[in-house]
């Protein structure tokens, strides 16, 4: 039975890709960082997408980490971002996965070749129907400079292309137009740390966040206050890690995040080219919080 987007609800975690000392993909370390976030409470994970470096692993190395993560869910969604900046090679990529038992997937807008509203409204209808998965809708315009418009989602809900989306955005207008147009025929998640609880209590049914992926728990307890109304609440938990949150965004994701997971005590290896690891600045800046990371990780 396909997913609905009704069954797209609390928190997705974004992981990272795990990586041995010779820059492979660390298998037994992937499925360990999915059993972190399941036995914690998430309702799926999201491999493989920005957080995952999907533009730094080859197609086989995509397909094995979905496999692997579907493995180890036992049943629970796993929902593969798929970063692909051409259509054909978006199609592929989607078989793939699907061939590999993911769920859904979460496909970004497309951006190099950036169409109108209408060429992405179409783009996703021509993708819906070229890959047996339902589809997610992944914005980020402040990496790919484009966005569908709140009515162009709510078009797209309404044509079956997709079933939910990732909202990456801090335009809090176009945010609430988006809820109102297509919050009750998706499911609309936040991709926004510092306004999780703020969507989520504005309508939102959860997130896909790339901090989850060591801080599962602590999200989870954010997500039942702000979705329970208790909006003061929600934000008071979260300023125990916003110092954490900040620091792993000082630099491109993952490269702080994954340096900050082994200060944490949760190594998962370096960063693929282009990205390197953080510099001293950085570094220093990531240690100044380590002890309170070591402290609420697991919490």
């Amino acid at each position: 039975m396909a997913l609905t987007h009704s069954e797209i609800s609390g928190l997705f975690s974004a992981i990272v890709t795990p990586l041995t000392v010779d820059g492979s993909v660390d298998i037994a370390g992937l499925k360990r960082l999915v059993r972190h976030q399941l036995d914690a409470g998430a309702s799926g994970v999201v491999p493989i997408g920005g957080t995952g470096e999907y533009p730094a692993l080859s197609r086989d190395e995509r397909k094995r980490v979905v496999a692997a993560c579907v493995e180890e869910a036992g049943g629970k969604p796993v929902i593969p971002g798929v970063l692909s900046t051409g259509f054909q090679d978006a199609v592929e990529a989607g078989r793939d996965f699907a061939a590999a038992g993911a769920a859904a997937v979460m496909t970004v807008t497309p951006y190099y070749a950036a169409g109108t509203q209408e060429g992405m409204r179409a783009y996703f209808r021509a993708y819906r129907d070229a890959v047996d998965l339902p589809v997610m809708l992944y914005q980020i315009p402040r990496r790919t400079t484009v966005a569908v418009t709140a009515e162009g989602v709510q078009a797209m809900a309404e044509d079956g292309s997709i079933i939910g989306m990732k909202f990456s955005s801090y335009d809090m207008p176009e945010f609430i137009k988006t809820m109102k147009y297509a919050g009750d025929k998706i499911s609309v998640l936040s991709g926004e740390e510092p306004l999780f609880a703020t969507h989520v209590a504005l309508g939102a049914r959860g997130g896909v966040l790339a901090s989850a992926t060591i801080y599962p728990k602590i999200w989870l307890r954010i997500f039942a206050l702000a979705r329970a109304g208790k909006l003061n609440e929600a934000l008071a938990e979260q300023t125990q890690i916003d110092p954490v949150v900040n620091s792993i965004f000082l630099e491109t994701n993952p490269g702080p995040l994954k340096a900050f997971m082994a200060m944490a005590g949760m190594p998962v290896g370096g960063v693929r080219l282009p990205l390197t690891a953080p510099t001293a600045e950085t570094t220093e800046k990531l240690q100044a919080v380590a002890r309170h990371a070591r402290d609420i990780a697991l919490a």
